[in-house]
């Protein structure tokens, strides 16, 4: 049995959470575009102006997966909502519950704050998380496309 635990993620946990990050891009085979370092994770997760926010899963006092997550704003609900960036389960501790304790835990945040929702989104291709995420009464959204502007392409706009 598993004794799982959740705690917020604190700024000496710079380096796990770093790793945790490196081992996820190589799961969904993007290790080489991780471009964060301990002193980016350290200013953006822990700084005064940091918006996001980070827990570490722990079984019996190790830790075995983190989640990232923000608050977003829908107009039409007129209530926050809770944005999952990242979950991340060490591949030990897959389809042992520490995924399904970071989401409950994430989902209980959400109602405690009177989010309208809980999302995040999903590589095309992960079957097992698919699965999962289903199996909880999760609904994937069909007619919404996601966009992204980055790196020069976001610089020239901004600057056009």
């Amino acid at each position: 049995m598993n004794n799982y635990t959740i705690r917020p993620a604190q700024q000496a946990d710079a380096s796990l959470i770093l790793n945790f990050i490196v081992e996820l891009a190589r799961y969904e085979k993007a290790e080489d575009e991780v471009e964060a370092s301990e002193e980016d994770i350290r200013n953006t997760l822990f700084g005064d102006k940091a918006t996001s926010h980070c827990l570490i899963c722990e079984n019996d006092g190790q830790p075995v997966g983190f989640a990232v997550y923000f608050y977003n704003y829908s107009t039409w609900q007129g209530q926050n909502g809770l944005y999952l960036e990242d979950l991340f389960v060490s591949t030990d501790e897959r389809g042992k519950g520490a995924g399904t304790a970071l989401l409950k835990y994430l989902a209980q945040h959400a109602v405690e704050n009177n989010c309208g929702r809980f999302e995040w989104s999903v590589l095309d291709w992960n079957k097992p998380a698919i699965d999962f995420y289903e199996s909880i009464g999760a609904k994937p959204k069909s007619e919404w496309l996601g966009y992204r502007l980055t790196g020069d392409a976001l610089t020239r706009f901004a600057n056009s």
